[in-house]
């Protein structure tokens, strides 16, 4: 059932990212962005970190999309009003996507990402009782914060 659940939230996020870039309109294109932060979300709640996902709705789709999506509605943004781009600027813009599309793969090649290993793995790791438990008590011990440390 995860597995299924997984591949769907990973088409639903690849397929948001995509309408993201290839939208006309700039409100849209922010919308499908929120879209894509929930389906990201979801990856937190199937990797059991609460933490994460809660952070993540409420700061980046609840915030931060609201800031970006009221920027856009405040700019009023036309096309008639845009001005037309050249050739030799869309074709520096390809080149320069090509040359970081080659730096990020030069980079991630040799990239050794580890193997999952279940007799070693902690599933419980992110749970927001286990975070607390580890600032609350460990960090906030060795700063002397709190008088009684267990």
């Amino acid at each position: 059932m995860a597995d299924k659940t997984f591949y769907f939230l990973t088409f639903l996020t690849l397929l948001f990212a995509l309408l993201v870039v290839f939208s006309k309109n700039p409100v849209y294109s922010v919308l499908y962005l929120i879209l894509t932060i929930f389906c990201l979300s979801g990856h937190y709640l199937l990797l059991n970190a609460q933490f994460l996902f809660a952070v993540n709705i409420i700061v980046y789709a609840g915030a931060i999309m609201v800031l970006f999506l009221f920027v856009i509605m405040f700019l009023n943004l036309r096309e008639d009003a845009e001005p037309q781009k050249s050739t030799a600027s869309k074709l520096a813009a390809v080149v320069a996507g090509g040359m970081l599309l080659v730096v990020m793969v030069a980079a991630l090649r040799r990239v050794d990402a580890g193997s999952y290993n279940p007799a070693t793995y902690n599933s419980q790791i992110g749970l927001v009782e286990n975070l607390g438990k580890v600032f609350l008590g460990t960090f906030c011990c060795r700063l002397n914060w709190l008088r009684s440390c267990s």
